[in-house]
């Protein structure tokens, strides 16, 4: 059963959220603001944080910047679900990292939970692997030539034998 980390003061909208998503067979944790929502993150290991942008102590912003920069949740999707619309808050969730952006106004609880679905159908950044000694570099082998053959498409012509004029007694 999928982890969801919702952080949202709002505590009428988180509860809506979660209910809605424990309904939908999610393991459901909640944090009202950003200090809370970092500290869950590293203990619980969410699979996915939907996350407001507008709250108490770390916005966020703040909040994915520093789980985007923390190698025990850089990878933990995130669904970023503010009031904030604006062209340039969503540009910046992206570049932050968050997987979705979703305005709180536009959307429905079916949406908010076609979203999670979603984003964790998504693979994982792939993680690399551990470091391995290097392999052993081997230098190609010279090519060796075949000796050179006269051409064997002409008829080969035999020289008659010479002989030497006989030697004469003086």
């Amino acid at each position: 059963m999928p982890k969801i980390l919702i952080v949202e003061d709002d505590a009428n909208l988180a509860d809506i959220y979660k209910t809605r998503l424990i309904a939908e067979q999610f393991e459901v944790v909640t944090a009202t603001d950003g200090e809370q929502a970092l500290s869950w993150a590293m203990k619980e290991k969410p699979d996915l944080i939907i996350l407001d942008i507008m709250m108490p102590k770390i916005s966020g912003f703040d909040v994915l910047d520093i789980l985007r920069s923390t190698p025990e949740t850089k990878d933990t999707r995130v669904i970023i679900m503010s009031a904030l619309g604006q062209d340039t808050d969503m540009t910046k969730g992206q570049r932050l990292g968050a997987d979705k952006y979703l305005v709180k106004s536009q959307v429905t609880l079916e949406d908010v939970v076609r979203s999670v679905r979603e984003v964790l159908a998504k693979p994982r950044p792939t993680e690399q692997p551990p470091a391995q000694e290097p392999p052993i570099q081997q230098f190609p082998q010279p090519v060796q030539q075949p000796p050179v053959q006269p051409p064997t498409d002409q008829p080969s012509v035999e020289q008659p034998p010479t002989q030497q004029p006989p030697v004469q007694n003086l």
